[in-house]
């Protein structure tokens, strides 16, 4: 089958074209901006990319368009698409209807720690020989890409909560019927498309709802939010993580109910990893996987690209980059590095509010409180951003910096930094490549 992908160049869209390329389909697709690193992924999968949305691409005839959650109505290609009532359908469905059935799929859910989650469940299922298939939202270093498809029966999918496309405004994840779903956490996000939390957790119950009685939901007991998902129906099996009632930790030592495990020993600093950890391994024991082998399995665990990731040291400064784009994820990526330096080094935060929520301003009441642990902060407020970067901001008094340009925002950080101080770049974006500018300065 030849299947064109409007919209391929996203995290996610972008592993659907590999892991349809290697399920032996033609693969072809176009983009708005067609750049690296996701390019070159495509076109090592031997995918033909086409930069535009031009009519003309109707003469390639695919057997099938998938549509990118991105893609919205006038759109010239989807317009010519729908006009001459050509087959479509979304990336999620497409995976559900074709490449998942049959397989035991592992969805992990929540607000925050998805992608970490995810990687260190693919990992573990590796690990313990199963050979896992996986579509994670970014790229697990212990793999190197975010997508693949082996002749496993098991599949990881990080289950996105945002909409699937135009024409289905349902979470992606309730698409993937998993057997196995790990729900981290919920709170309220993505503005621009959900009117409020309680709109949210109705998705999660889709979710839950879709699940069979012999699947396992693995919960936060922490989470009123996800409490109340459940109360509006469960009909699987439930096991409890952070909470007595199940799997919880009491410093490094990992327990079941009063049952002591095994202890909890991985790379990557804070509280919340250790939690993710934890989540990943009571879904692994769903697979038959011992909780032993799970824990053994997450030492050798190295982390995700863009989740407090090391991009360089440079006169003794660490440039670090993170994906932490809501109050909670900053709030907890400051601590967990703050627990990594000693004790008279300076966290410098460097964040760009650029996610669709963070541009409404929806939660810029939250952001002072998140920054409290940094001993910088330098915003860069981009001209076009909706609202008063210095005003919202301004709790956090003198140590904060509020930047109009990525240069100027260059030179704010260089000039605060000293000997054994560390750079936390926060961004759901590239930030102008921020990271090589700060060490190529560092450098001279």
């Amino acid at each position: 089958m030849h299947i064109h992908i409007v919209g391929i160049c996203g995290t996610f869209m972008g592993g659907v074209a590999q892991l349809a390329a290697a399920a032996g389909h033609r693969v072809t697709g176009c983009d708005a901006n067609v750049y690296p690193p996701m390019s070159d992924q495509l076109r090592a999968a031997g995918i033909d990319l086409i930069e535009g949305f031009s009519v003309d691409q109707l003469a390639l005839k695919p057997d099938l368009y998938v549509i990118g959650n991105a893609i919205s109505r006038g759109n010239e290609l989807l317009e010519a698409i729908l006009n001459e009532g050509l087959p479509y359908t979304s990336g999620p469905q497409w995976l559900g209807q074709t490449l998942l059935p049959g397989k035991h799929v592992l969805t992990v859910a929540g607000t925050h720690g998805k992608t970490t989650t995810s990687s260190m469940l693919a990992w573990i299922l590796e690990a313990n020989g199963y050979n896992p298939g996986f579509l994670i939202g970014g790229v697990p270093s212990d793999f190197g890409h975010s997508a693949r498809l082996t002749d496993s029966n098991y599949f990881v999918i990080e289950g996105d909560e945002y909409d699937t496309c135009f024409f289905d405004k349902r979470s992606k994840f309730v698409h993937y019927r998993p057997k196995t779903a790990i729900l981290n956490n919920l709170e309220f996000d993505h503005a621009d498309i959900f009117e409020n939390l309680h709109a949210i957790e109705t998705q999660f119950h889709h979710l839950v709802r879709t699940m069979a009685q012999n699947a396992c939901v693995v919960v936060n007991g922490q989470s009123d939010a996800l409490a109340r998902v459940l109360a509006r129906g469960l009909y699987s099996q439930c096991e409890f993580f952070n909470d007595v009632r199940g799997w919880h930790l009491e410093g490094t030592d990992v327990f079941c109910r009063d049952q002591l495990i095994g202890t909890m020993n991985i790379q990557l600093p804070g509280h919340h990893n250790a939690l993710n950890a934890l989540a990943a391994i009571v879904a692994s024991t769903h697979v038959g996987i011992e909780p032993e082998a799970a824990l053994n399995a997450m030492k050798d665990f190295c982390g995700v690209k863009r989740r407090l990731e090391l991009r360089g040291i440079e006169r003794n400064v660490a440039v670090y980059d993170d994906f932490a784009h809501h109050p909670t994820a900053i709030r907890e990526t400051i601590v967990a590095l703050k627990q990594k330096l000693p004790e008279n080094a300076k966290v410098v935060a460097v964040f760009e509010p650029r996610s669709n929520t963070m541009k409404m301003g929806t939660m810029k009441e939250a952001l002072p409180e998140s920054f409290s642990q940094a001993d910088v902060v330098i915003c860069y407020a981009d001209p076009k951003l909706g609202w008063d970067a210095q005003a919202a901001l301004s709790p956090l008094g003198a140590k904060l910096h509020v930047c109009h340009s990525i240069e100027e925002t260059v030179n704010a950080t260089l000039a605060v930094i000293g000997n054994g101080d560390a750079v936390l770049v926060m961004s759901n974006g590239a930030f102008g490549g921020i990271h090589g500018k700060l060490l190529a300065a560092l450098k001279l």
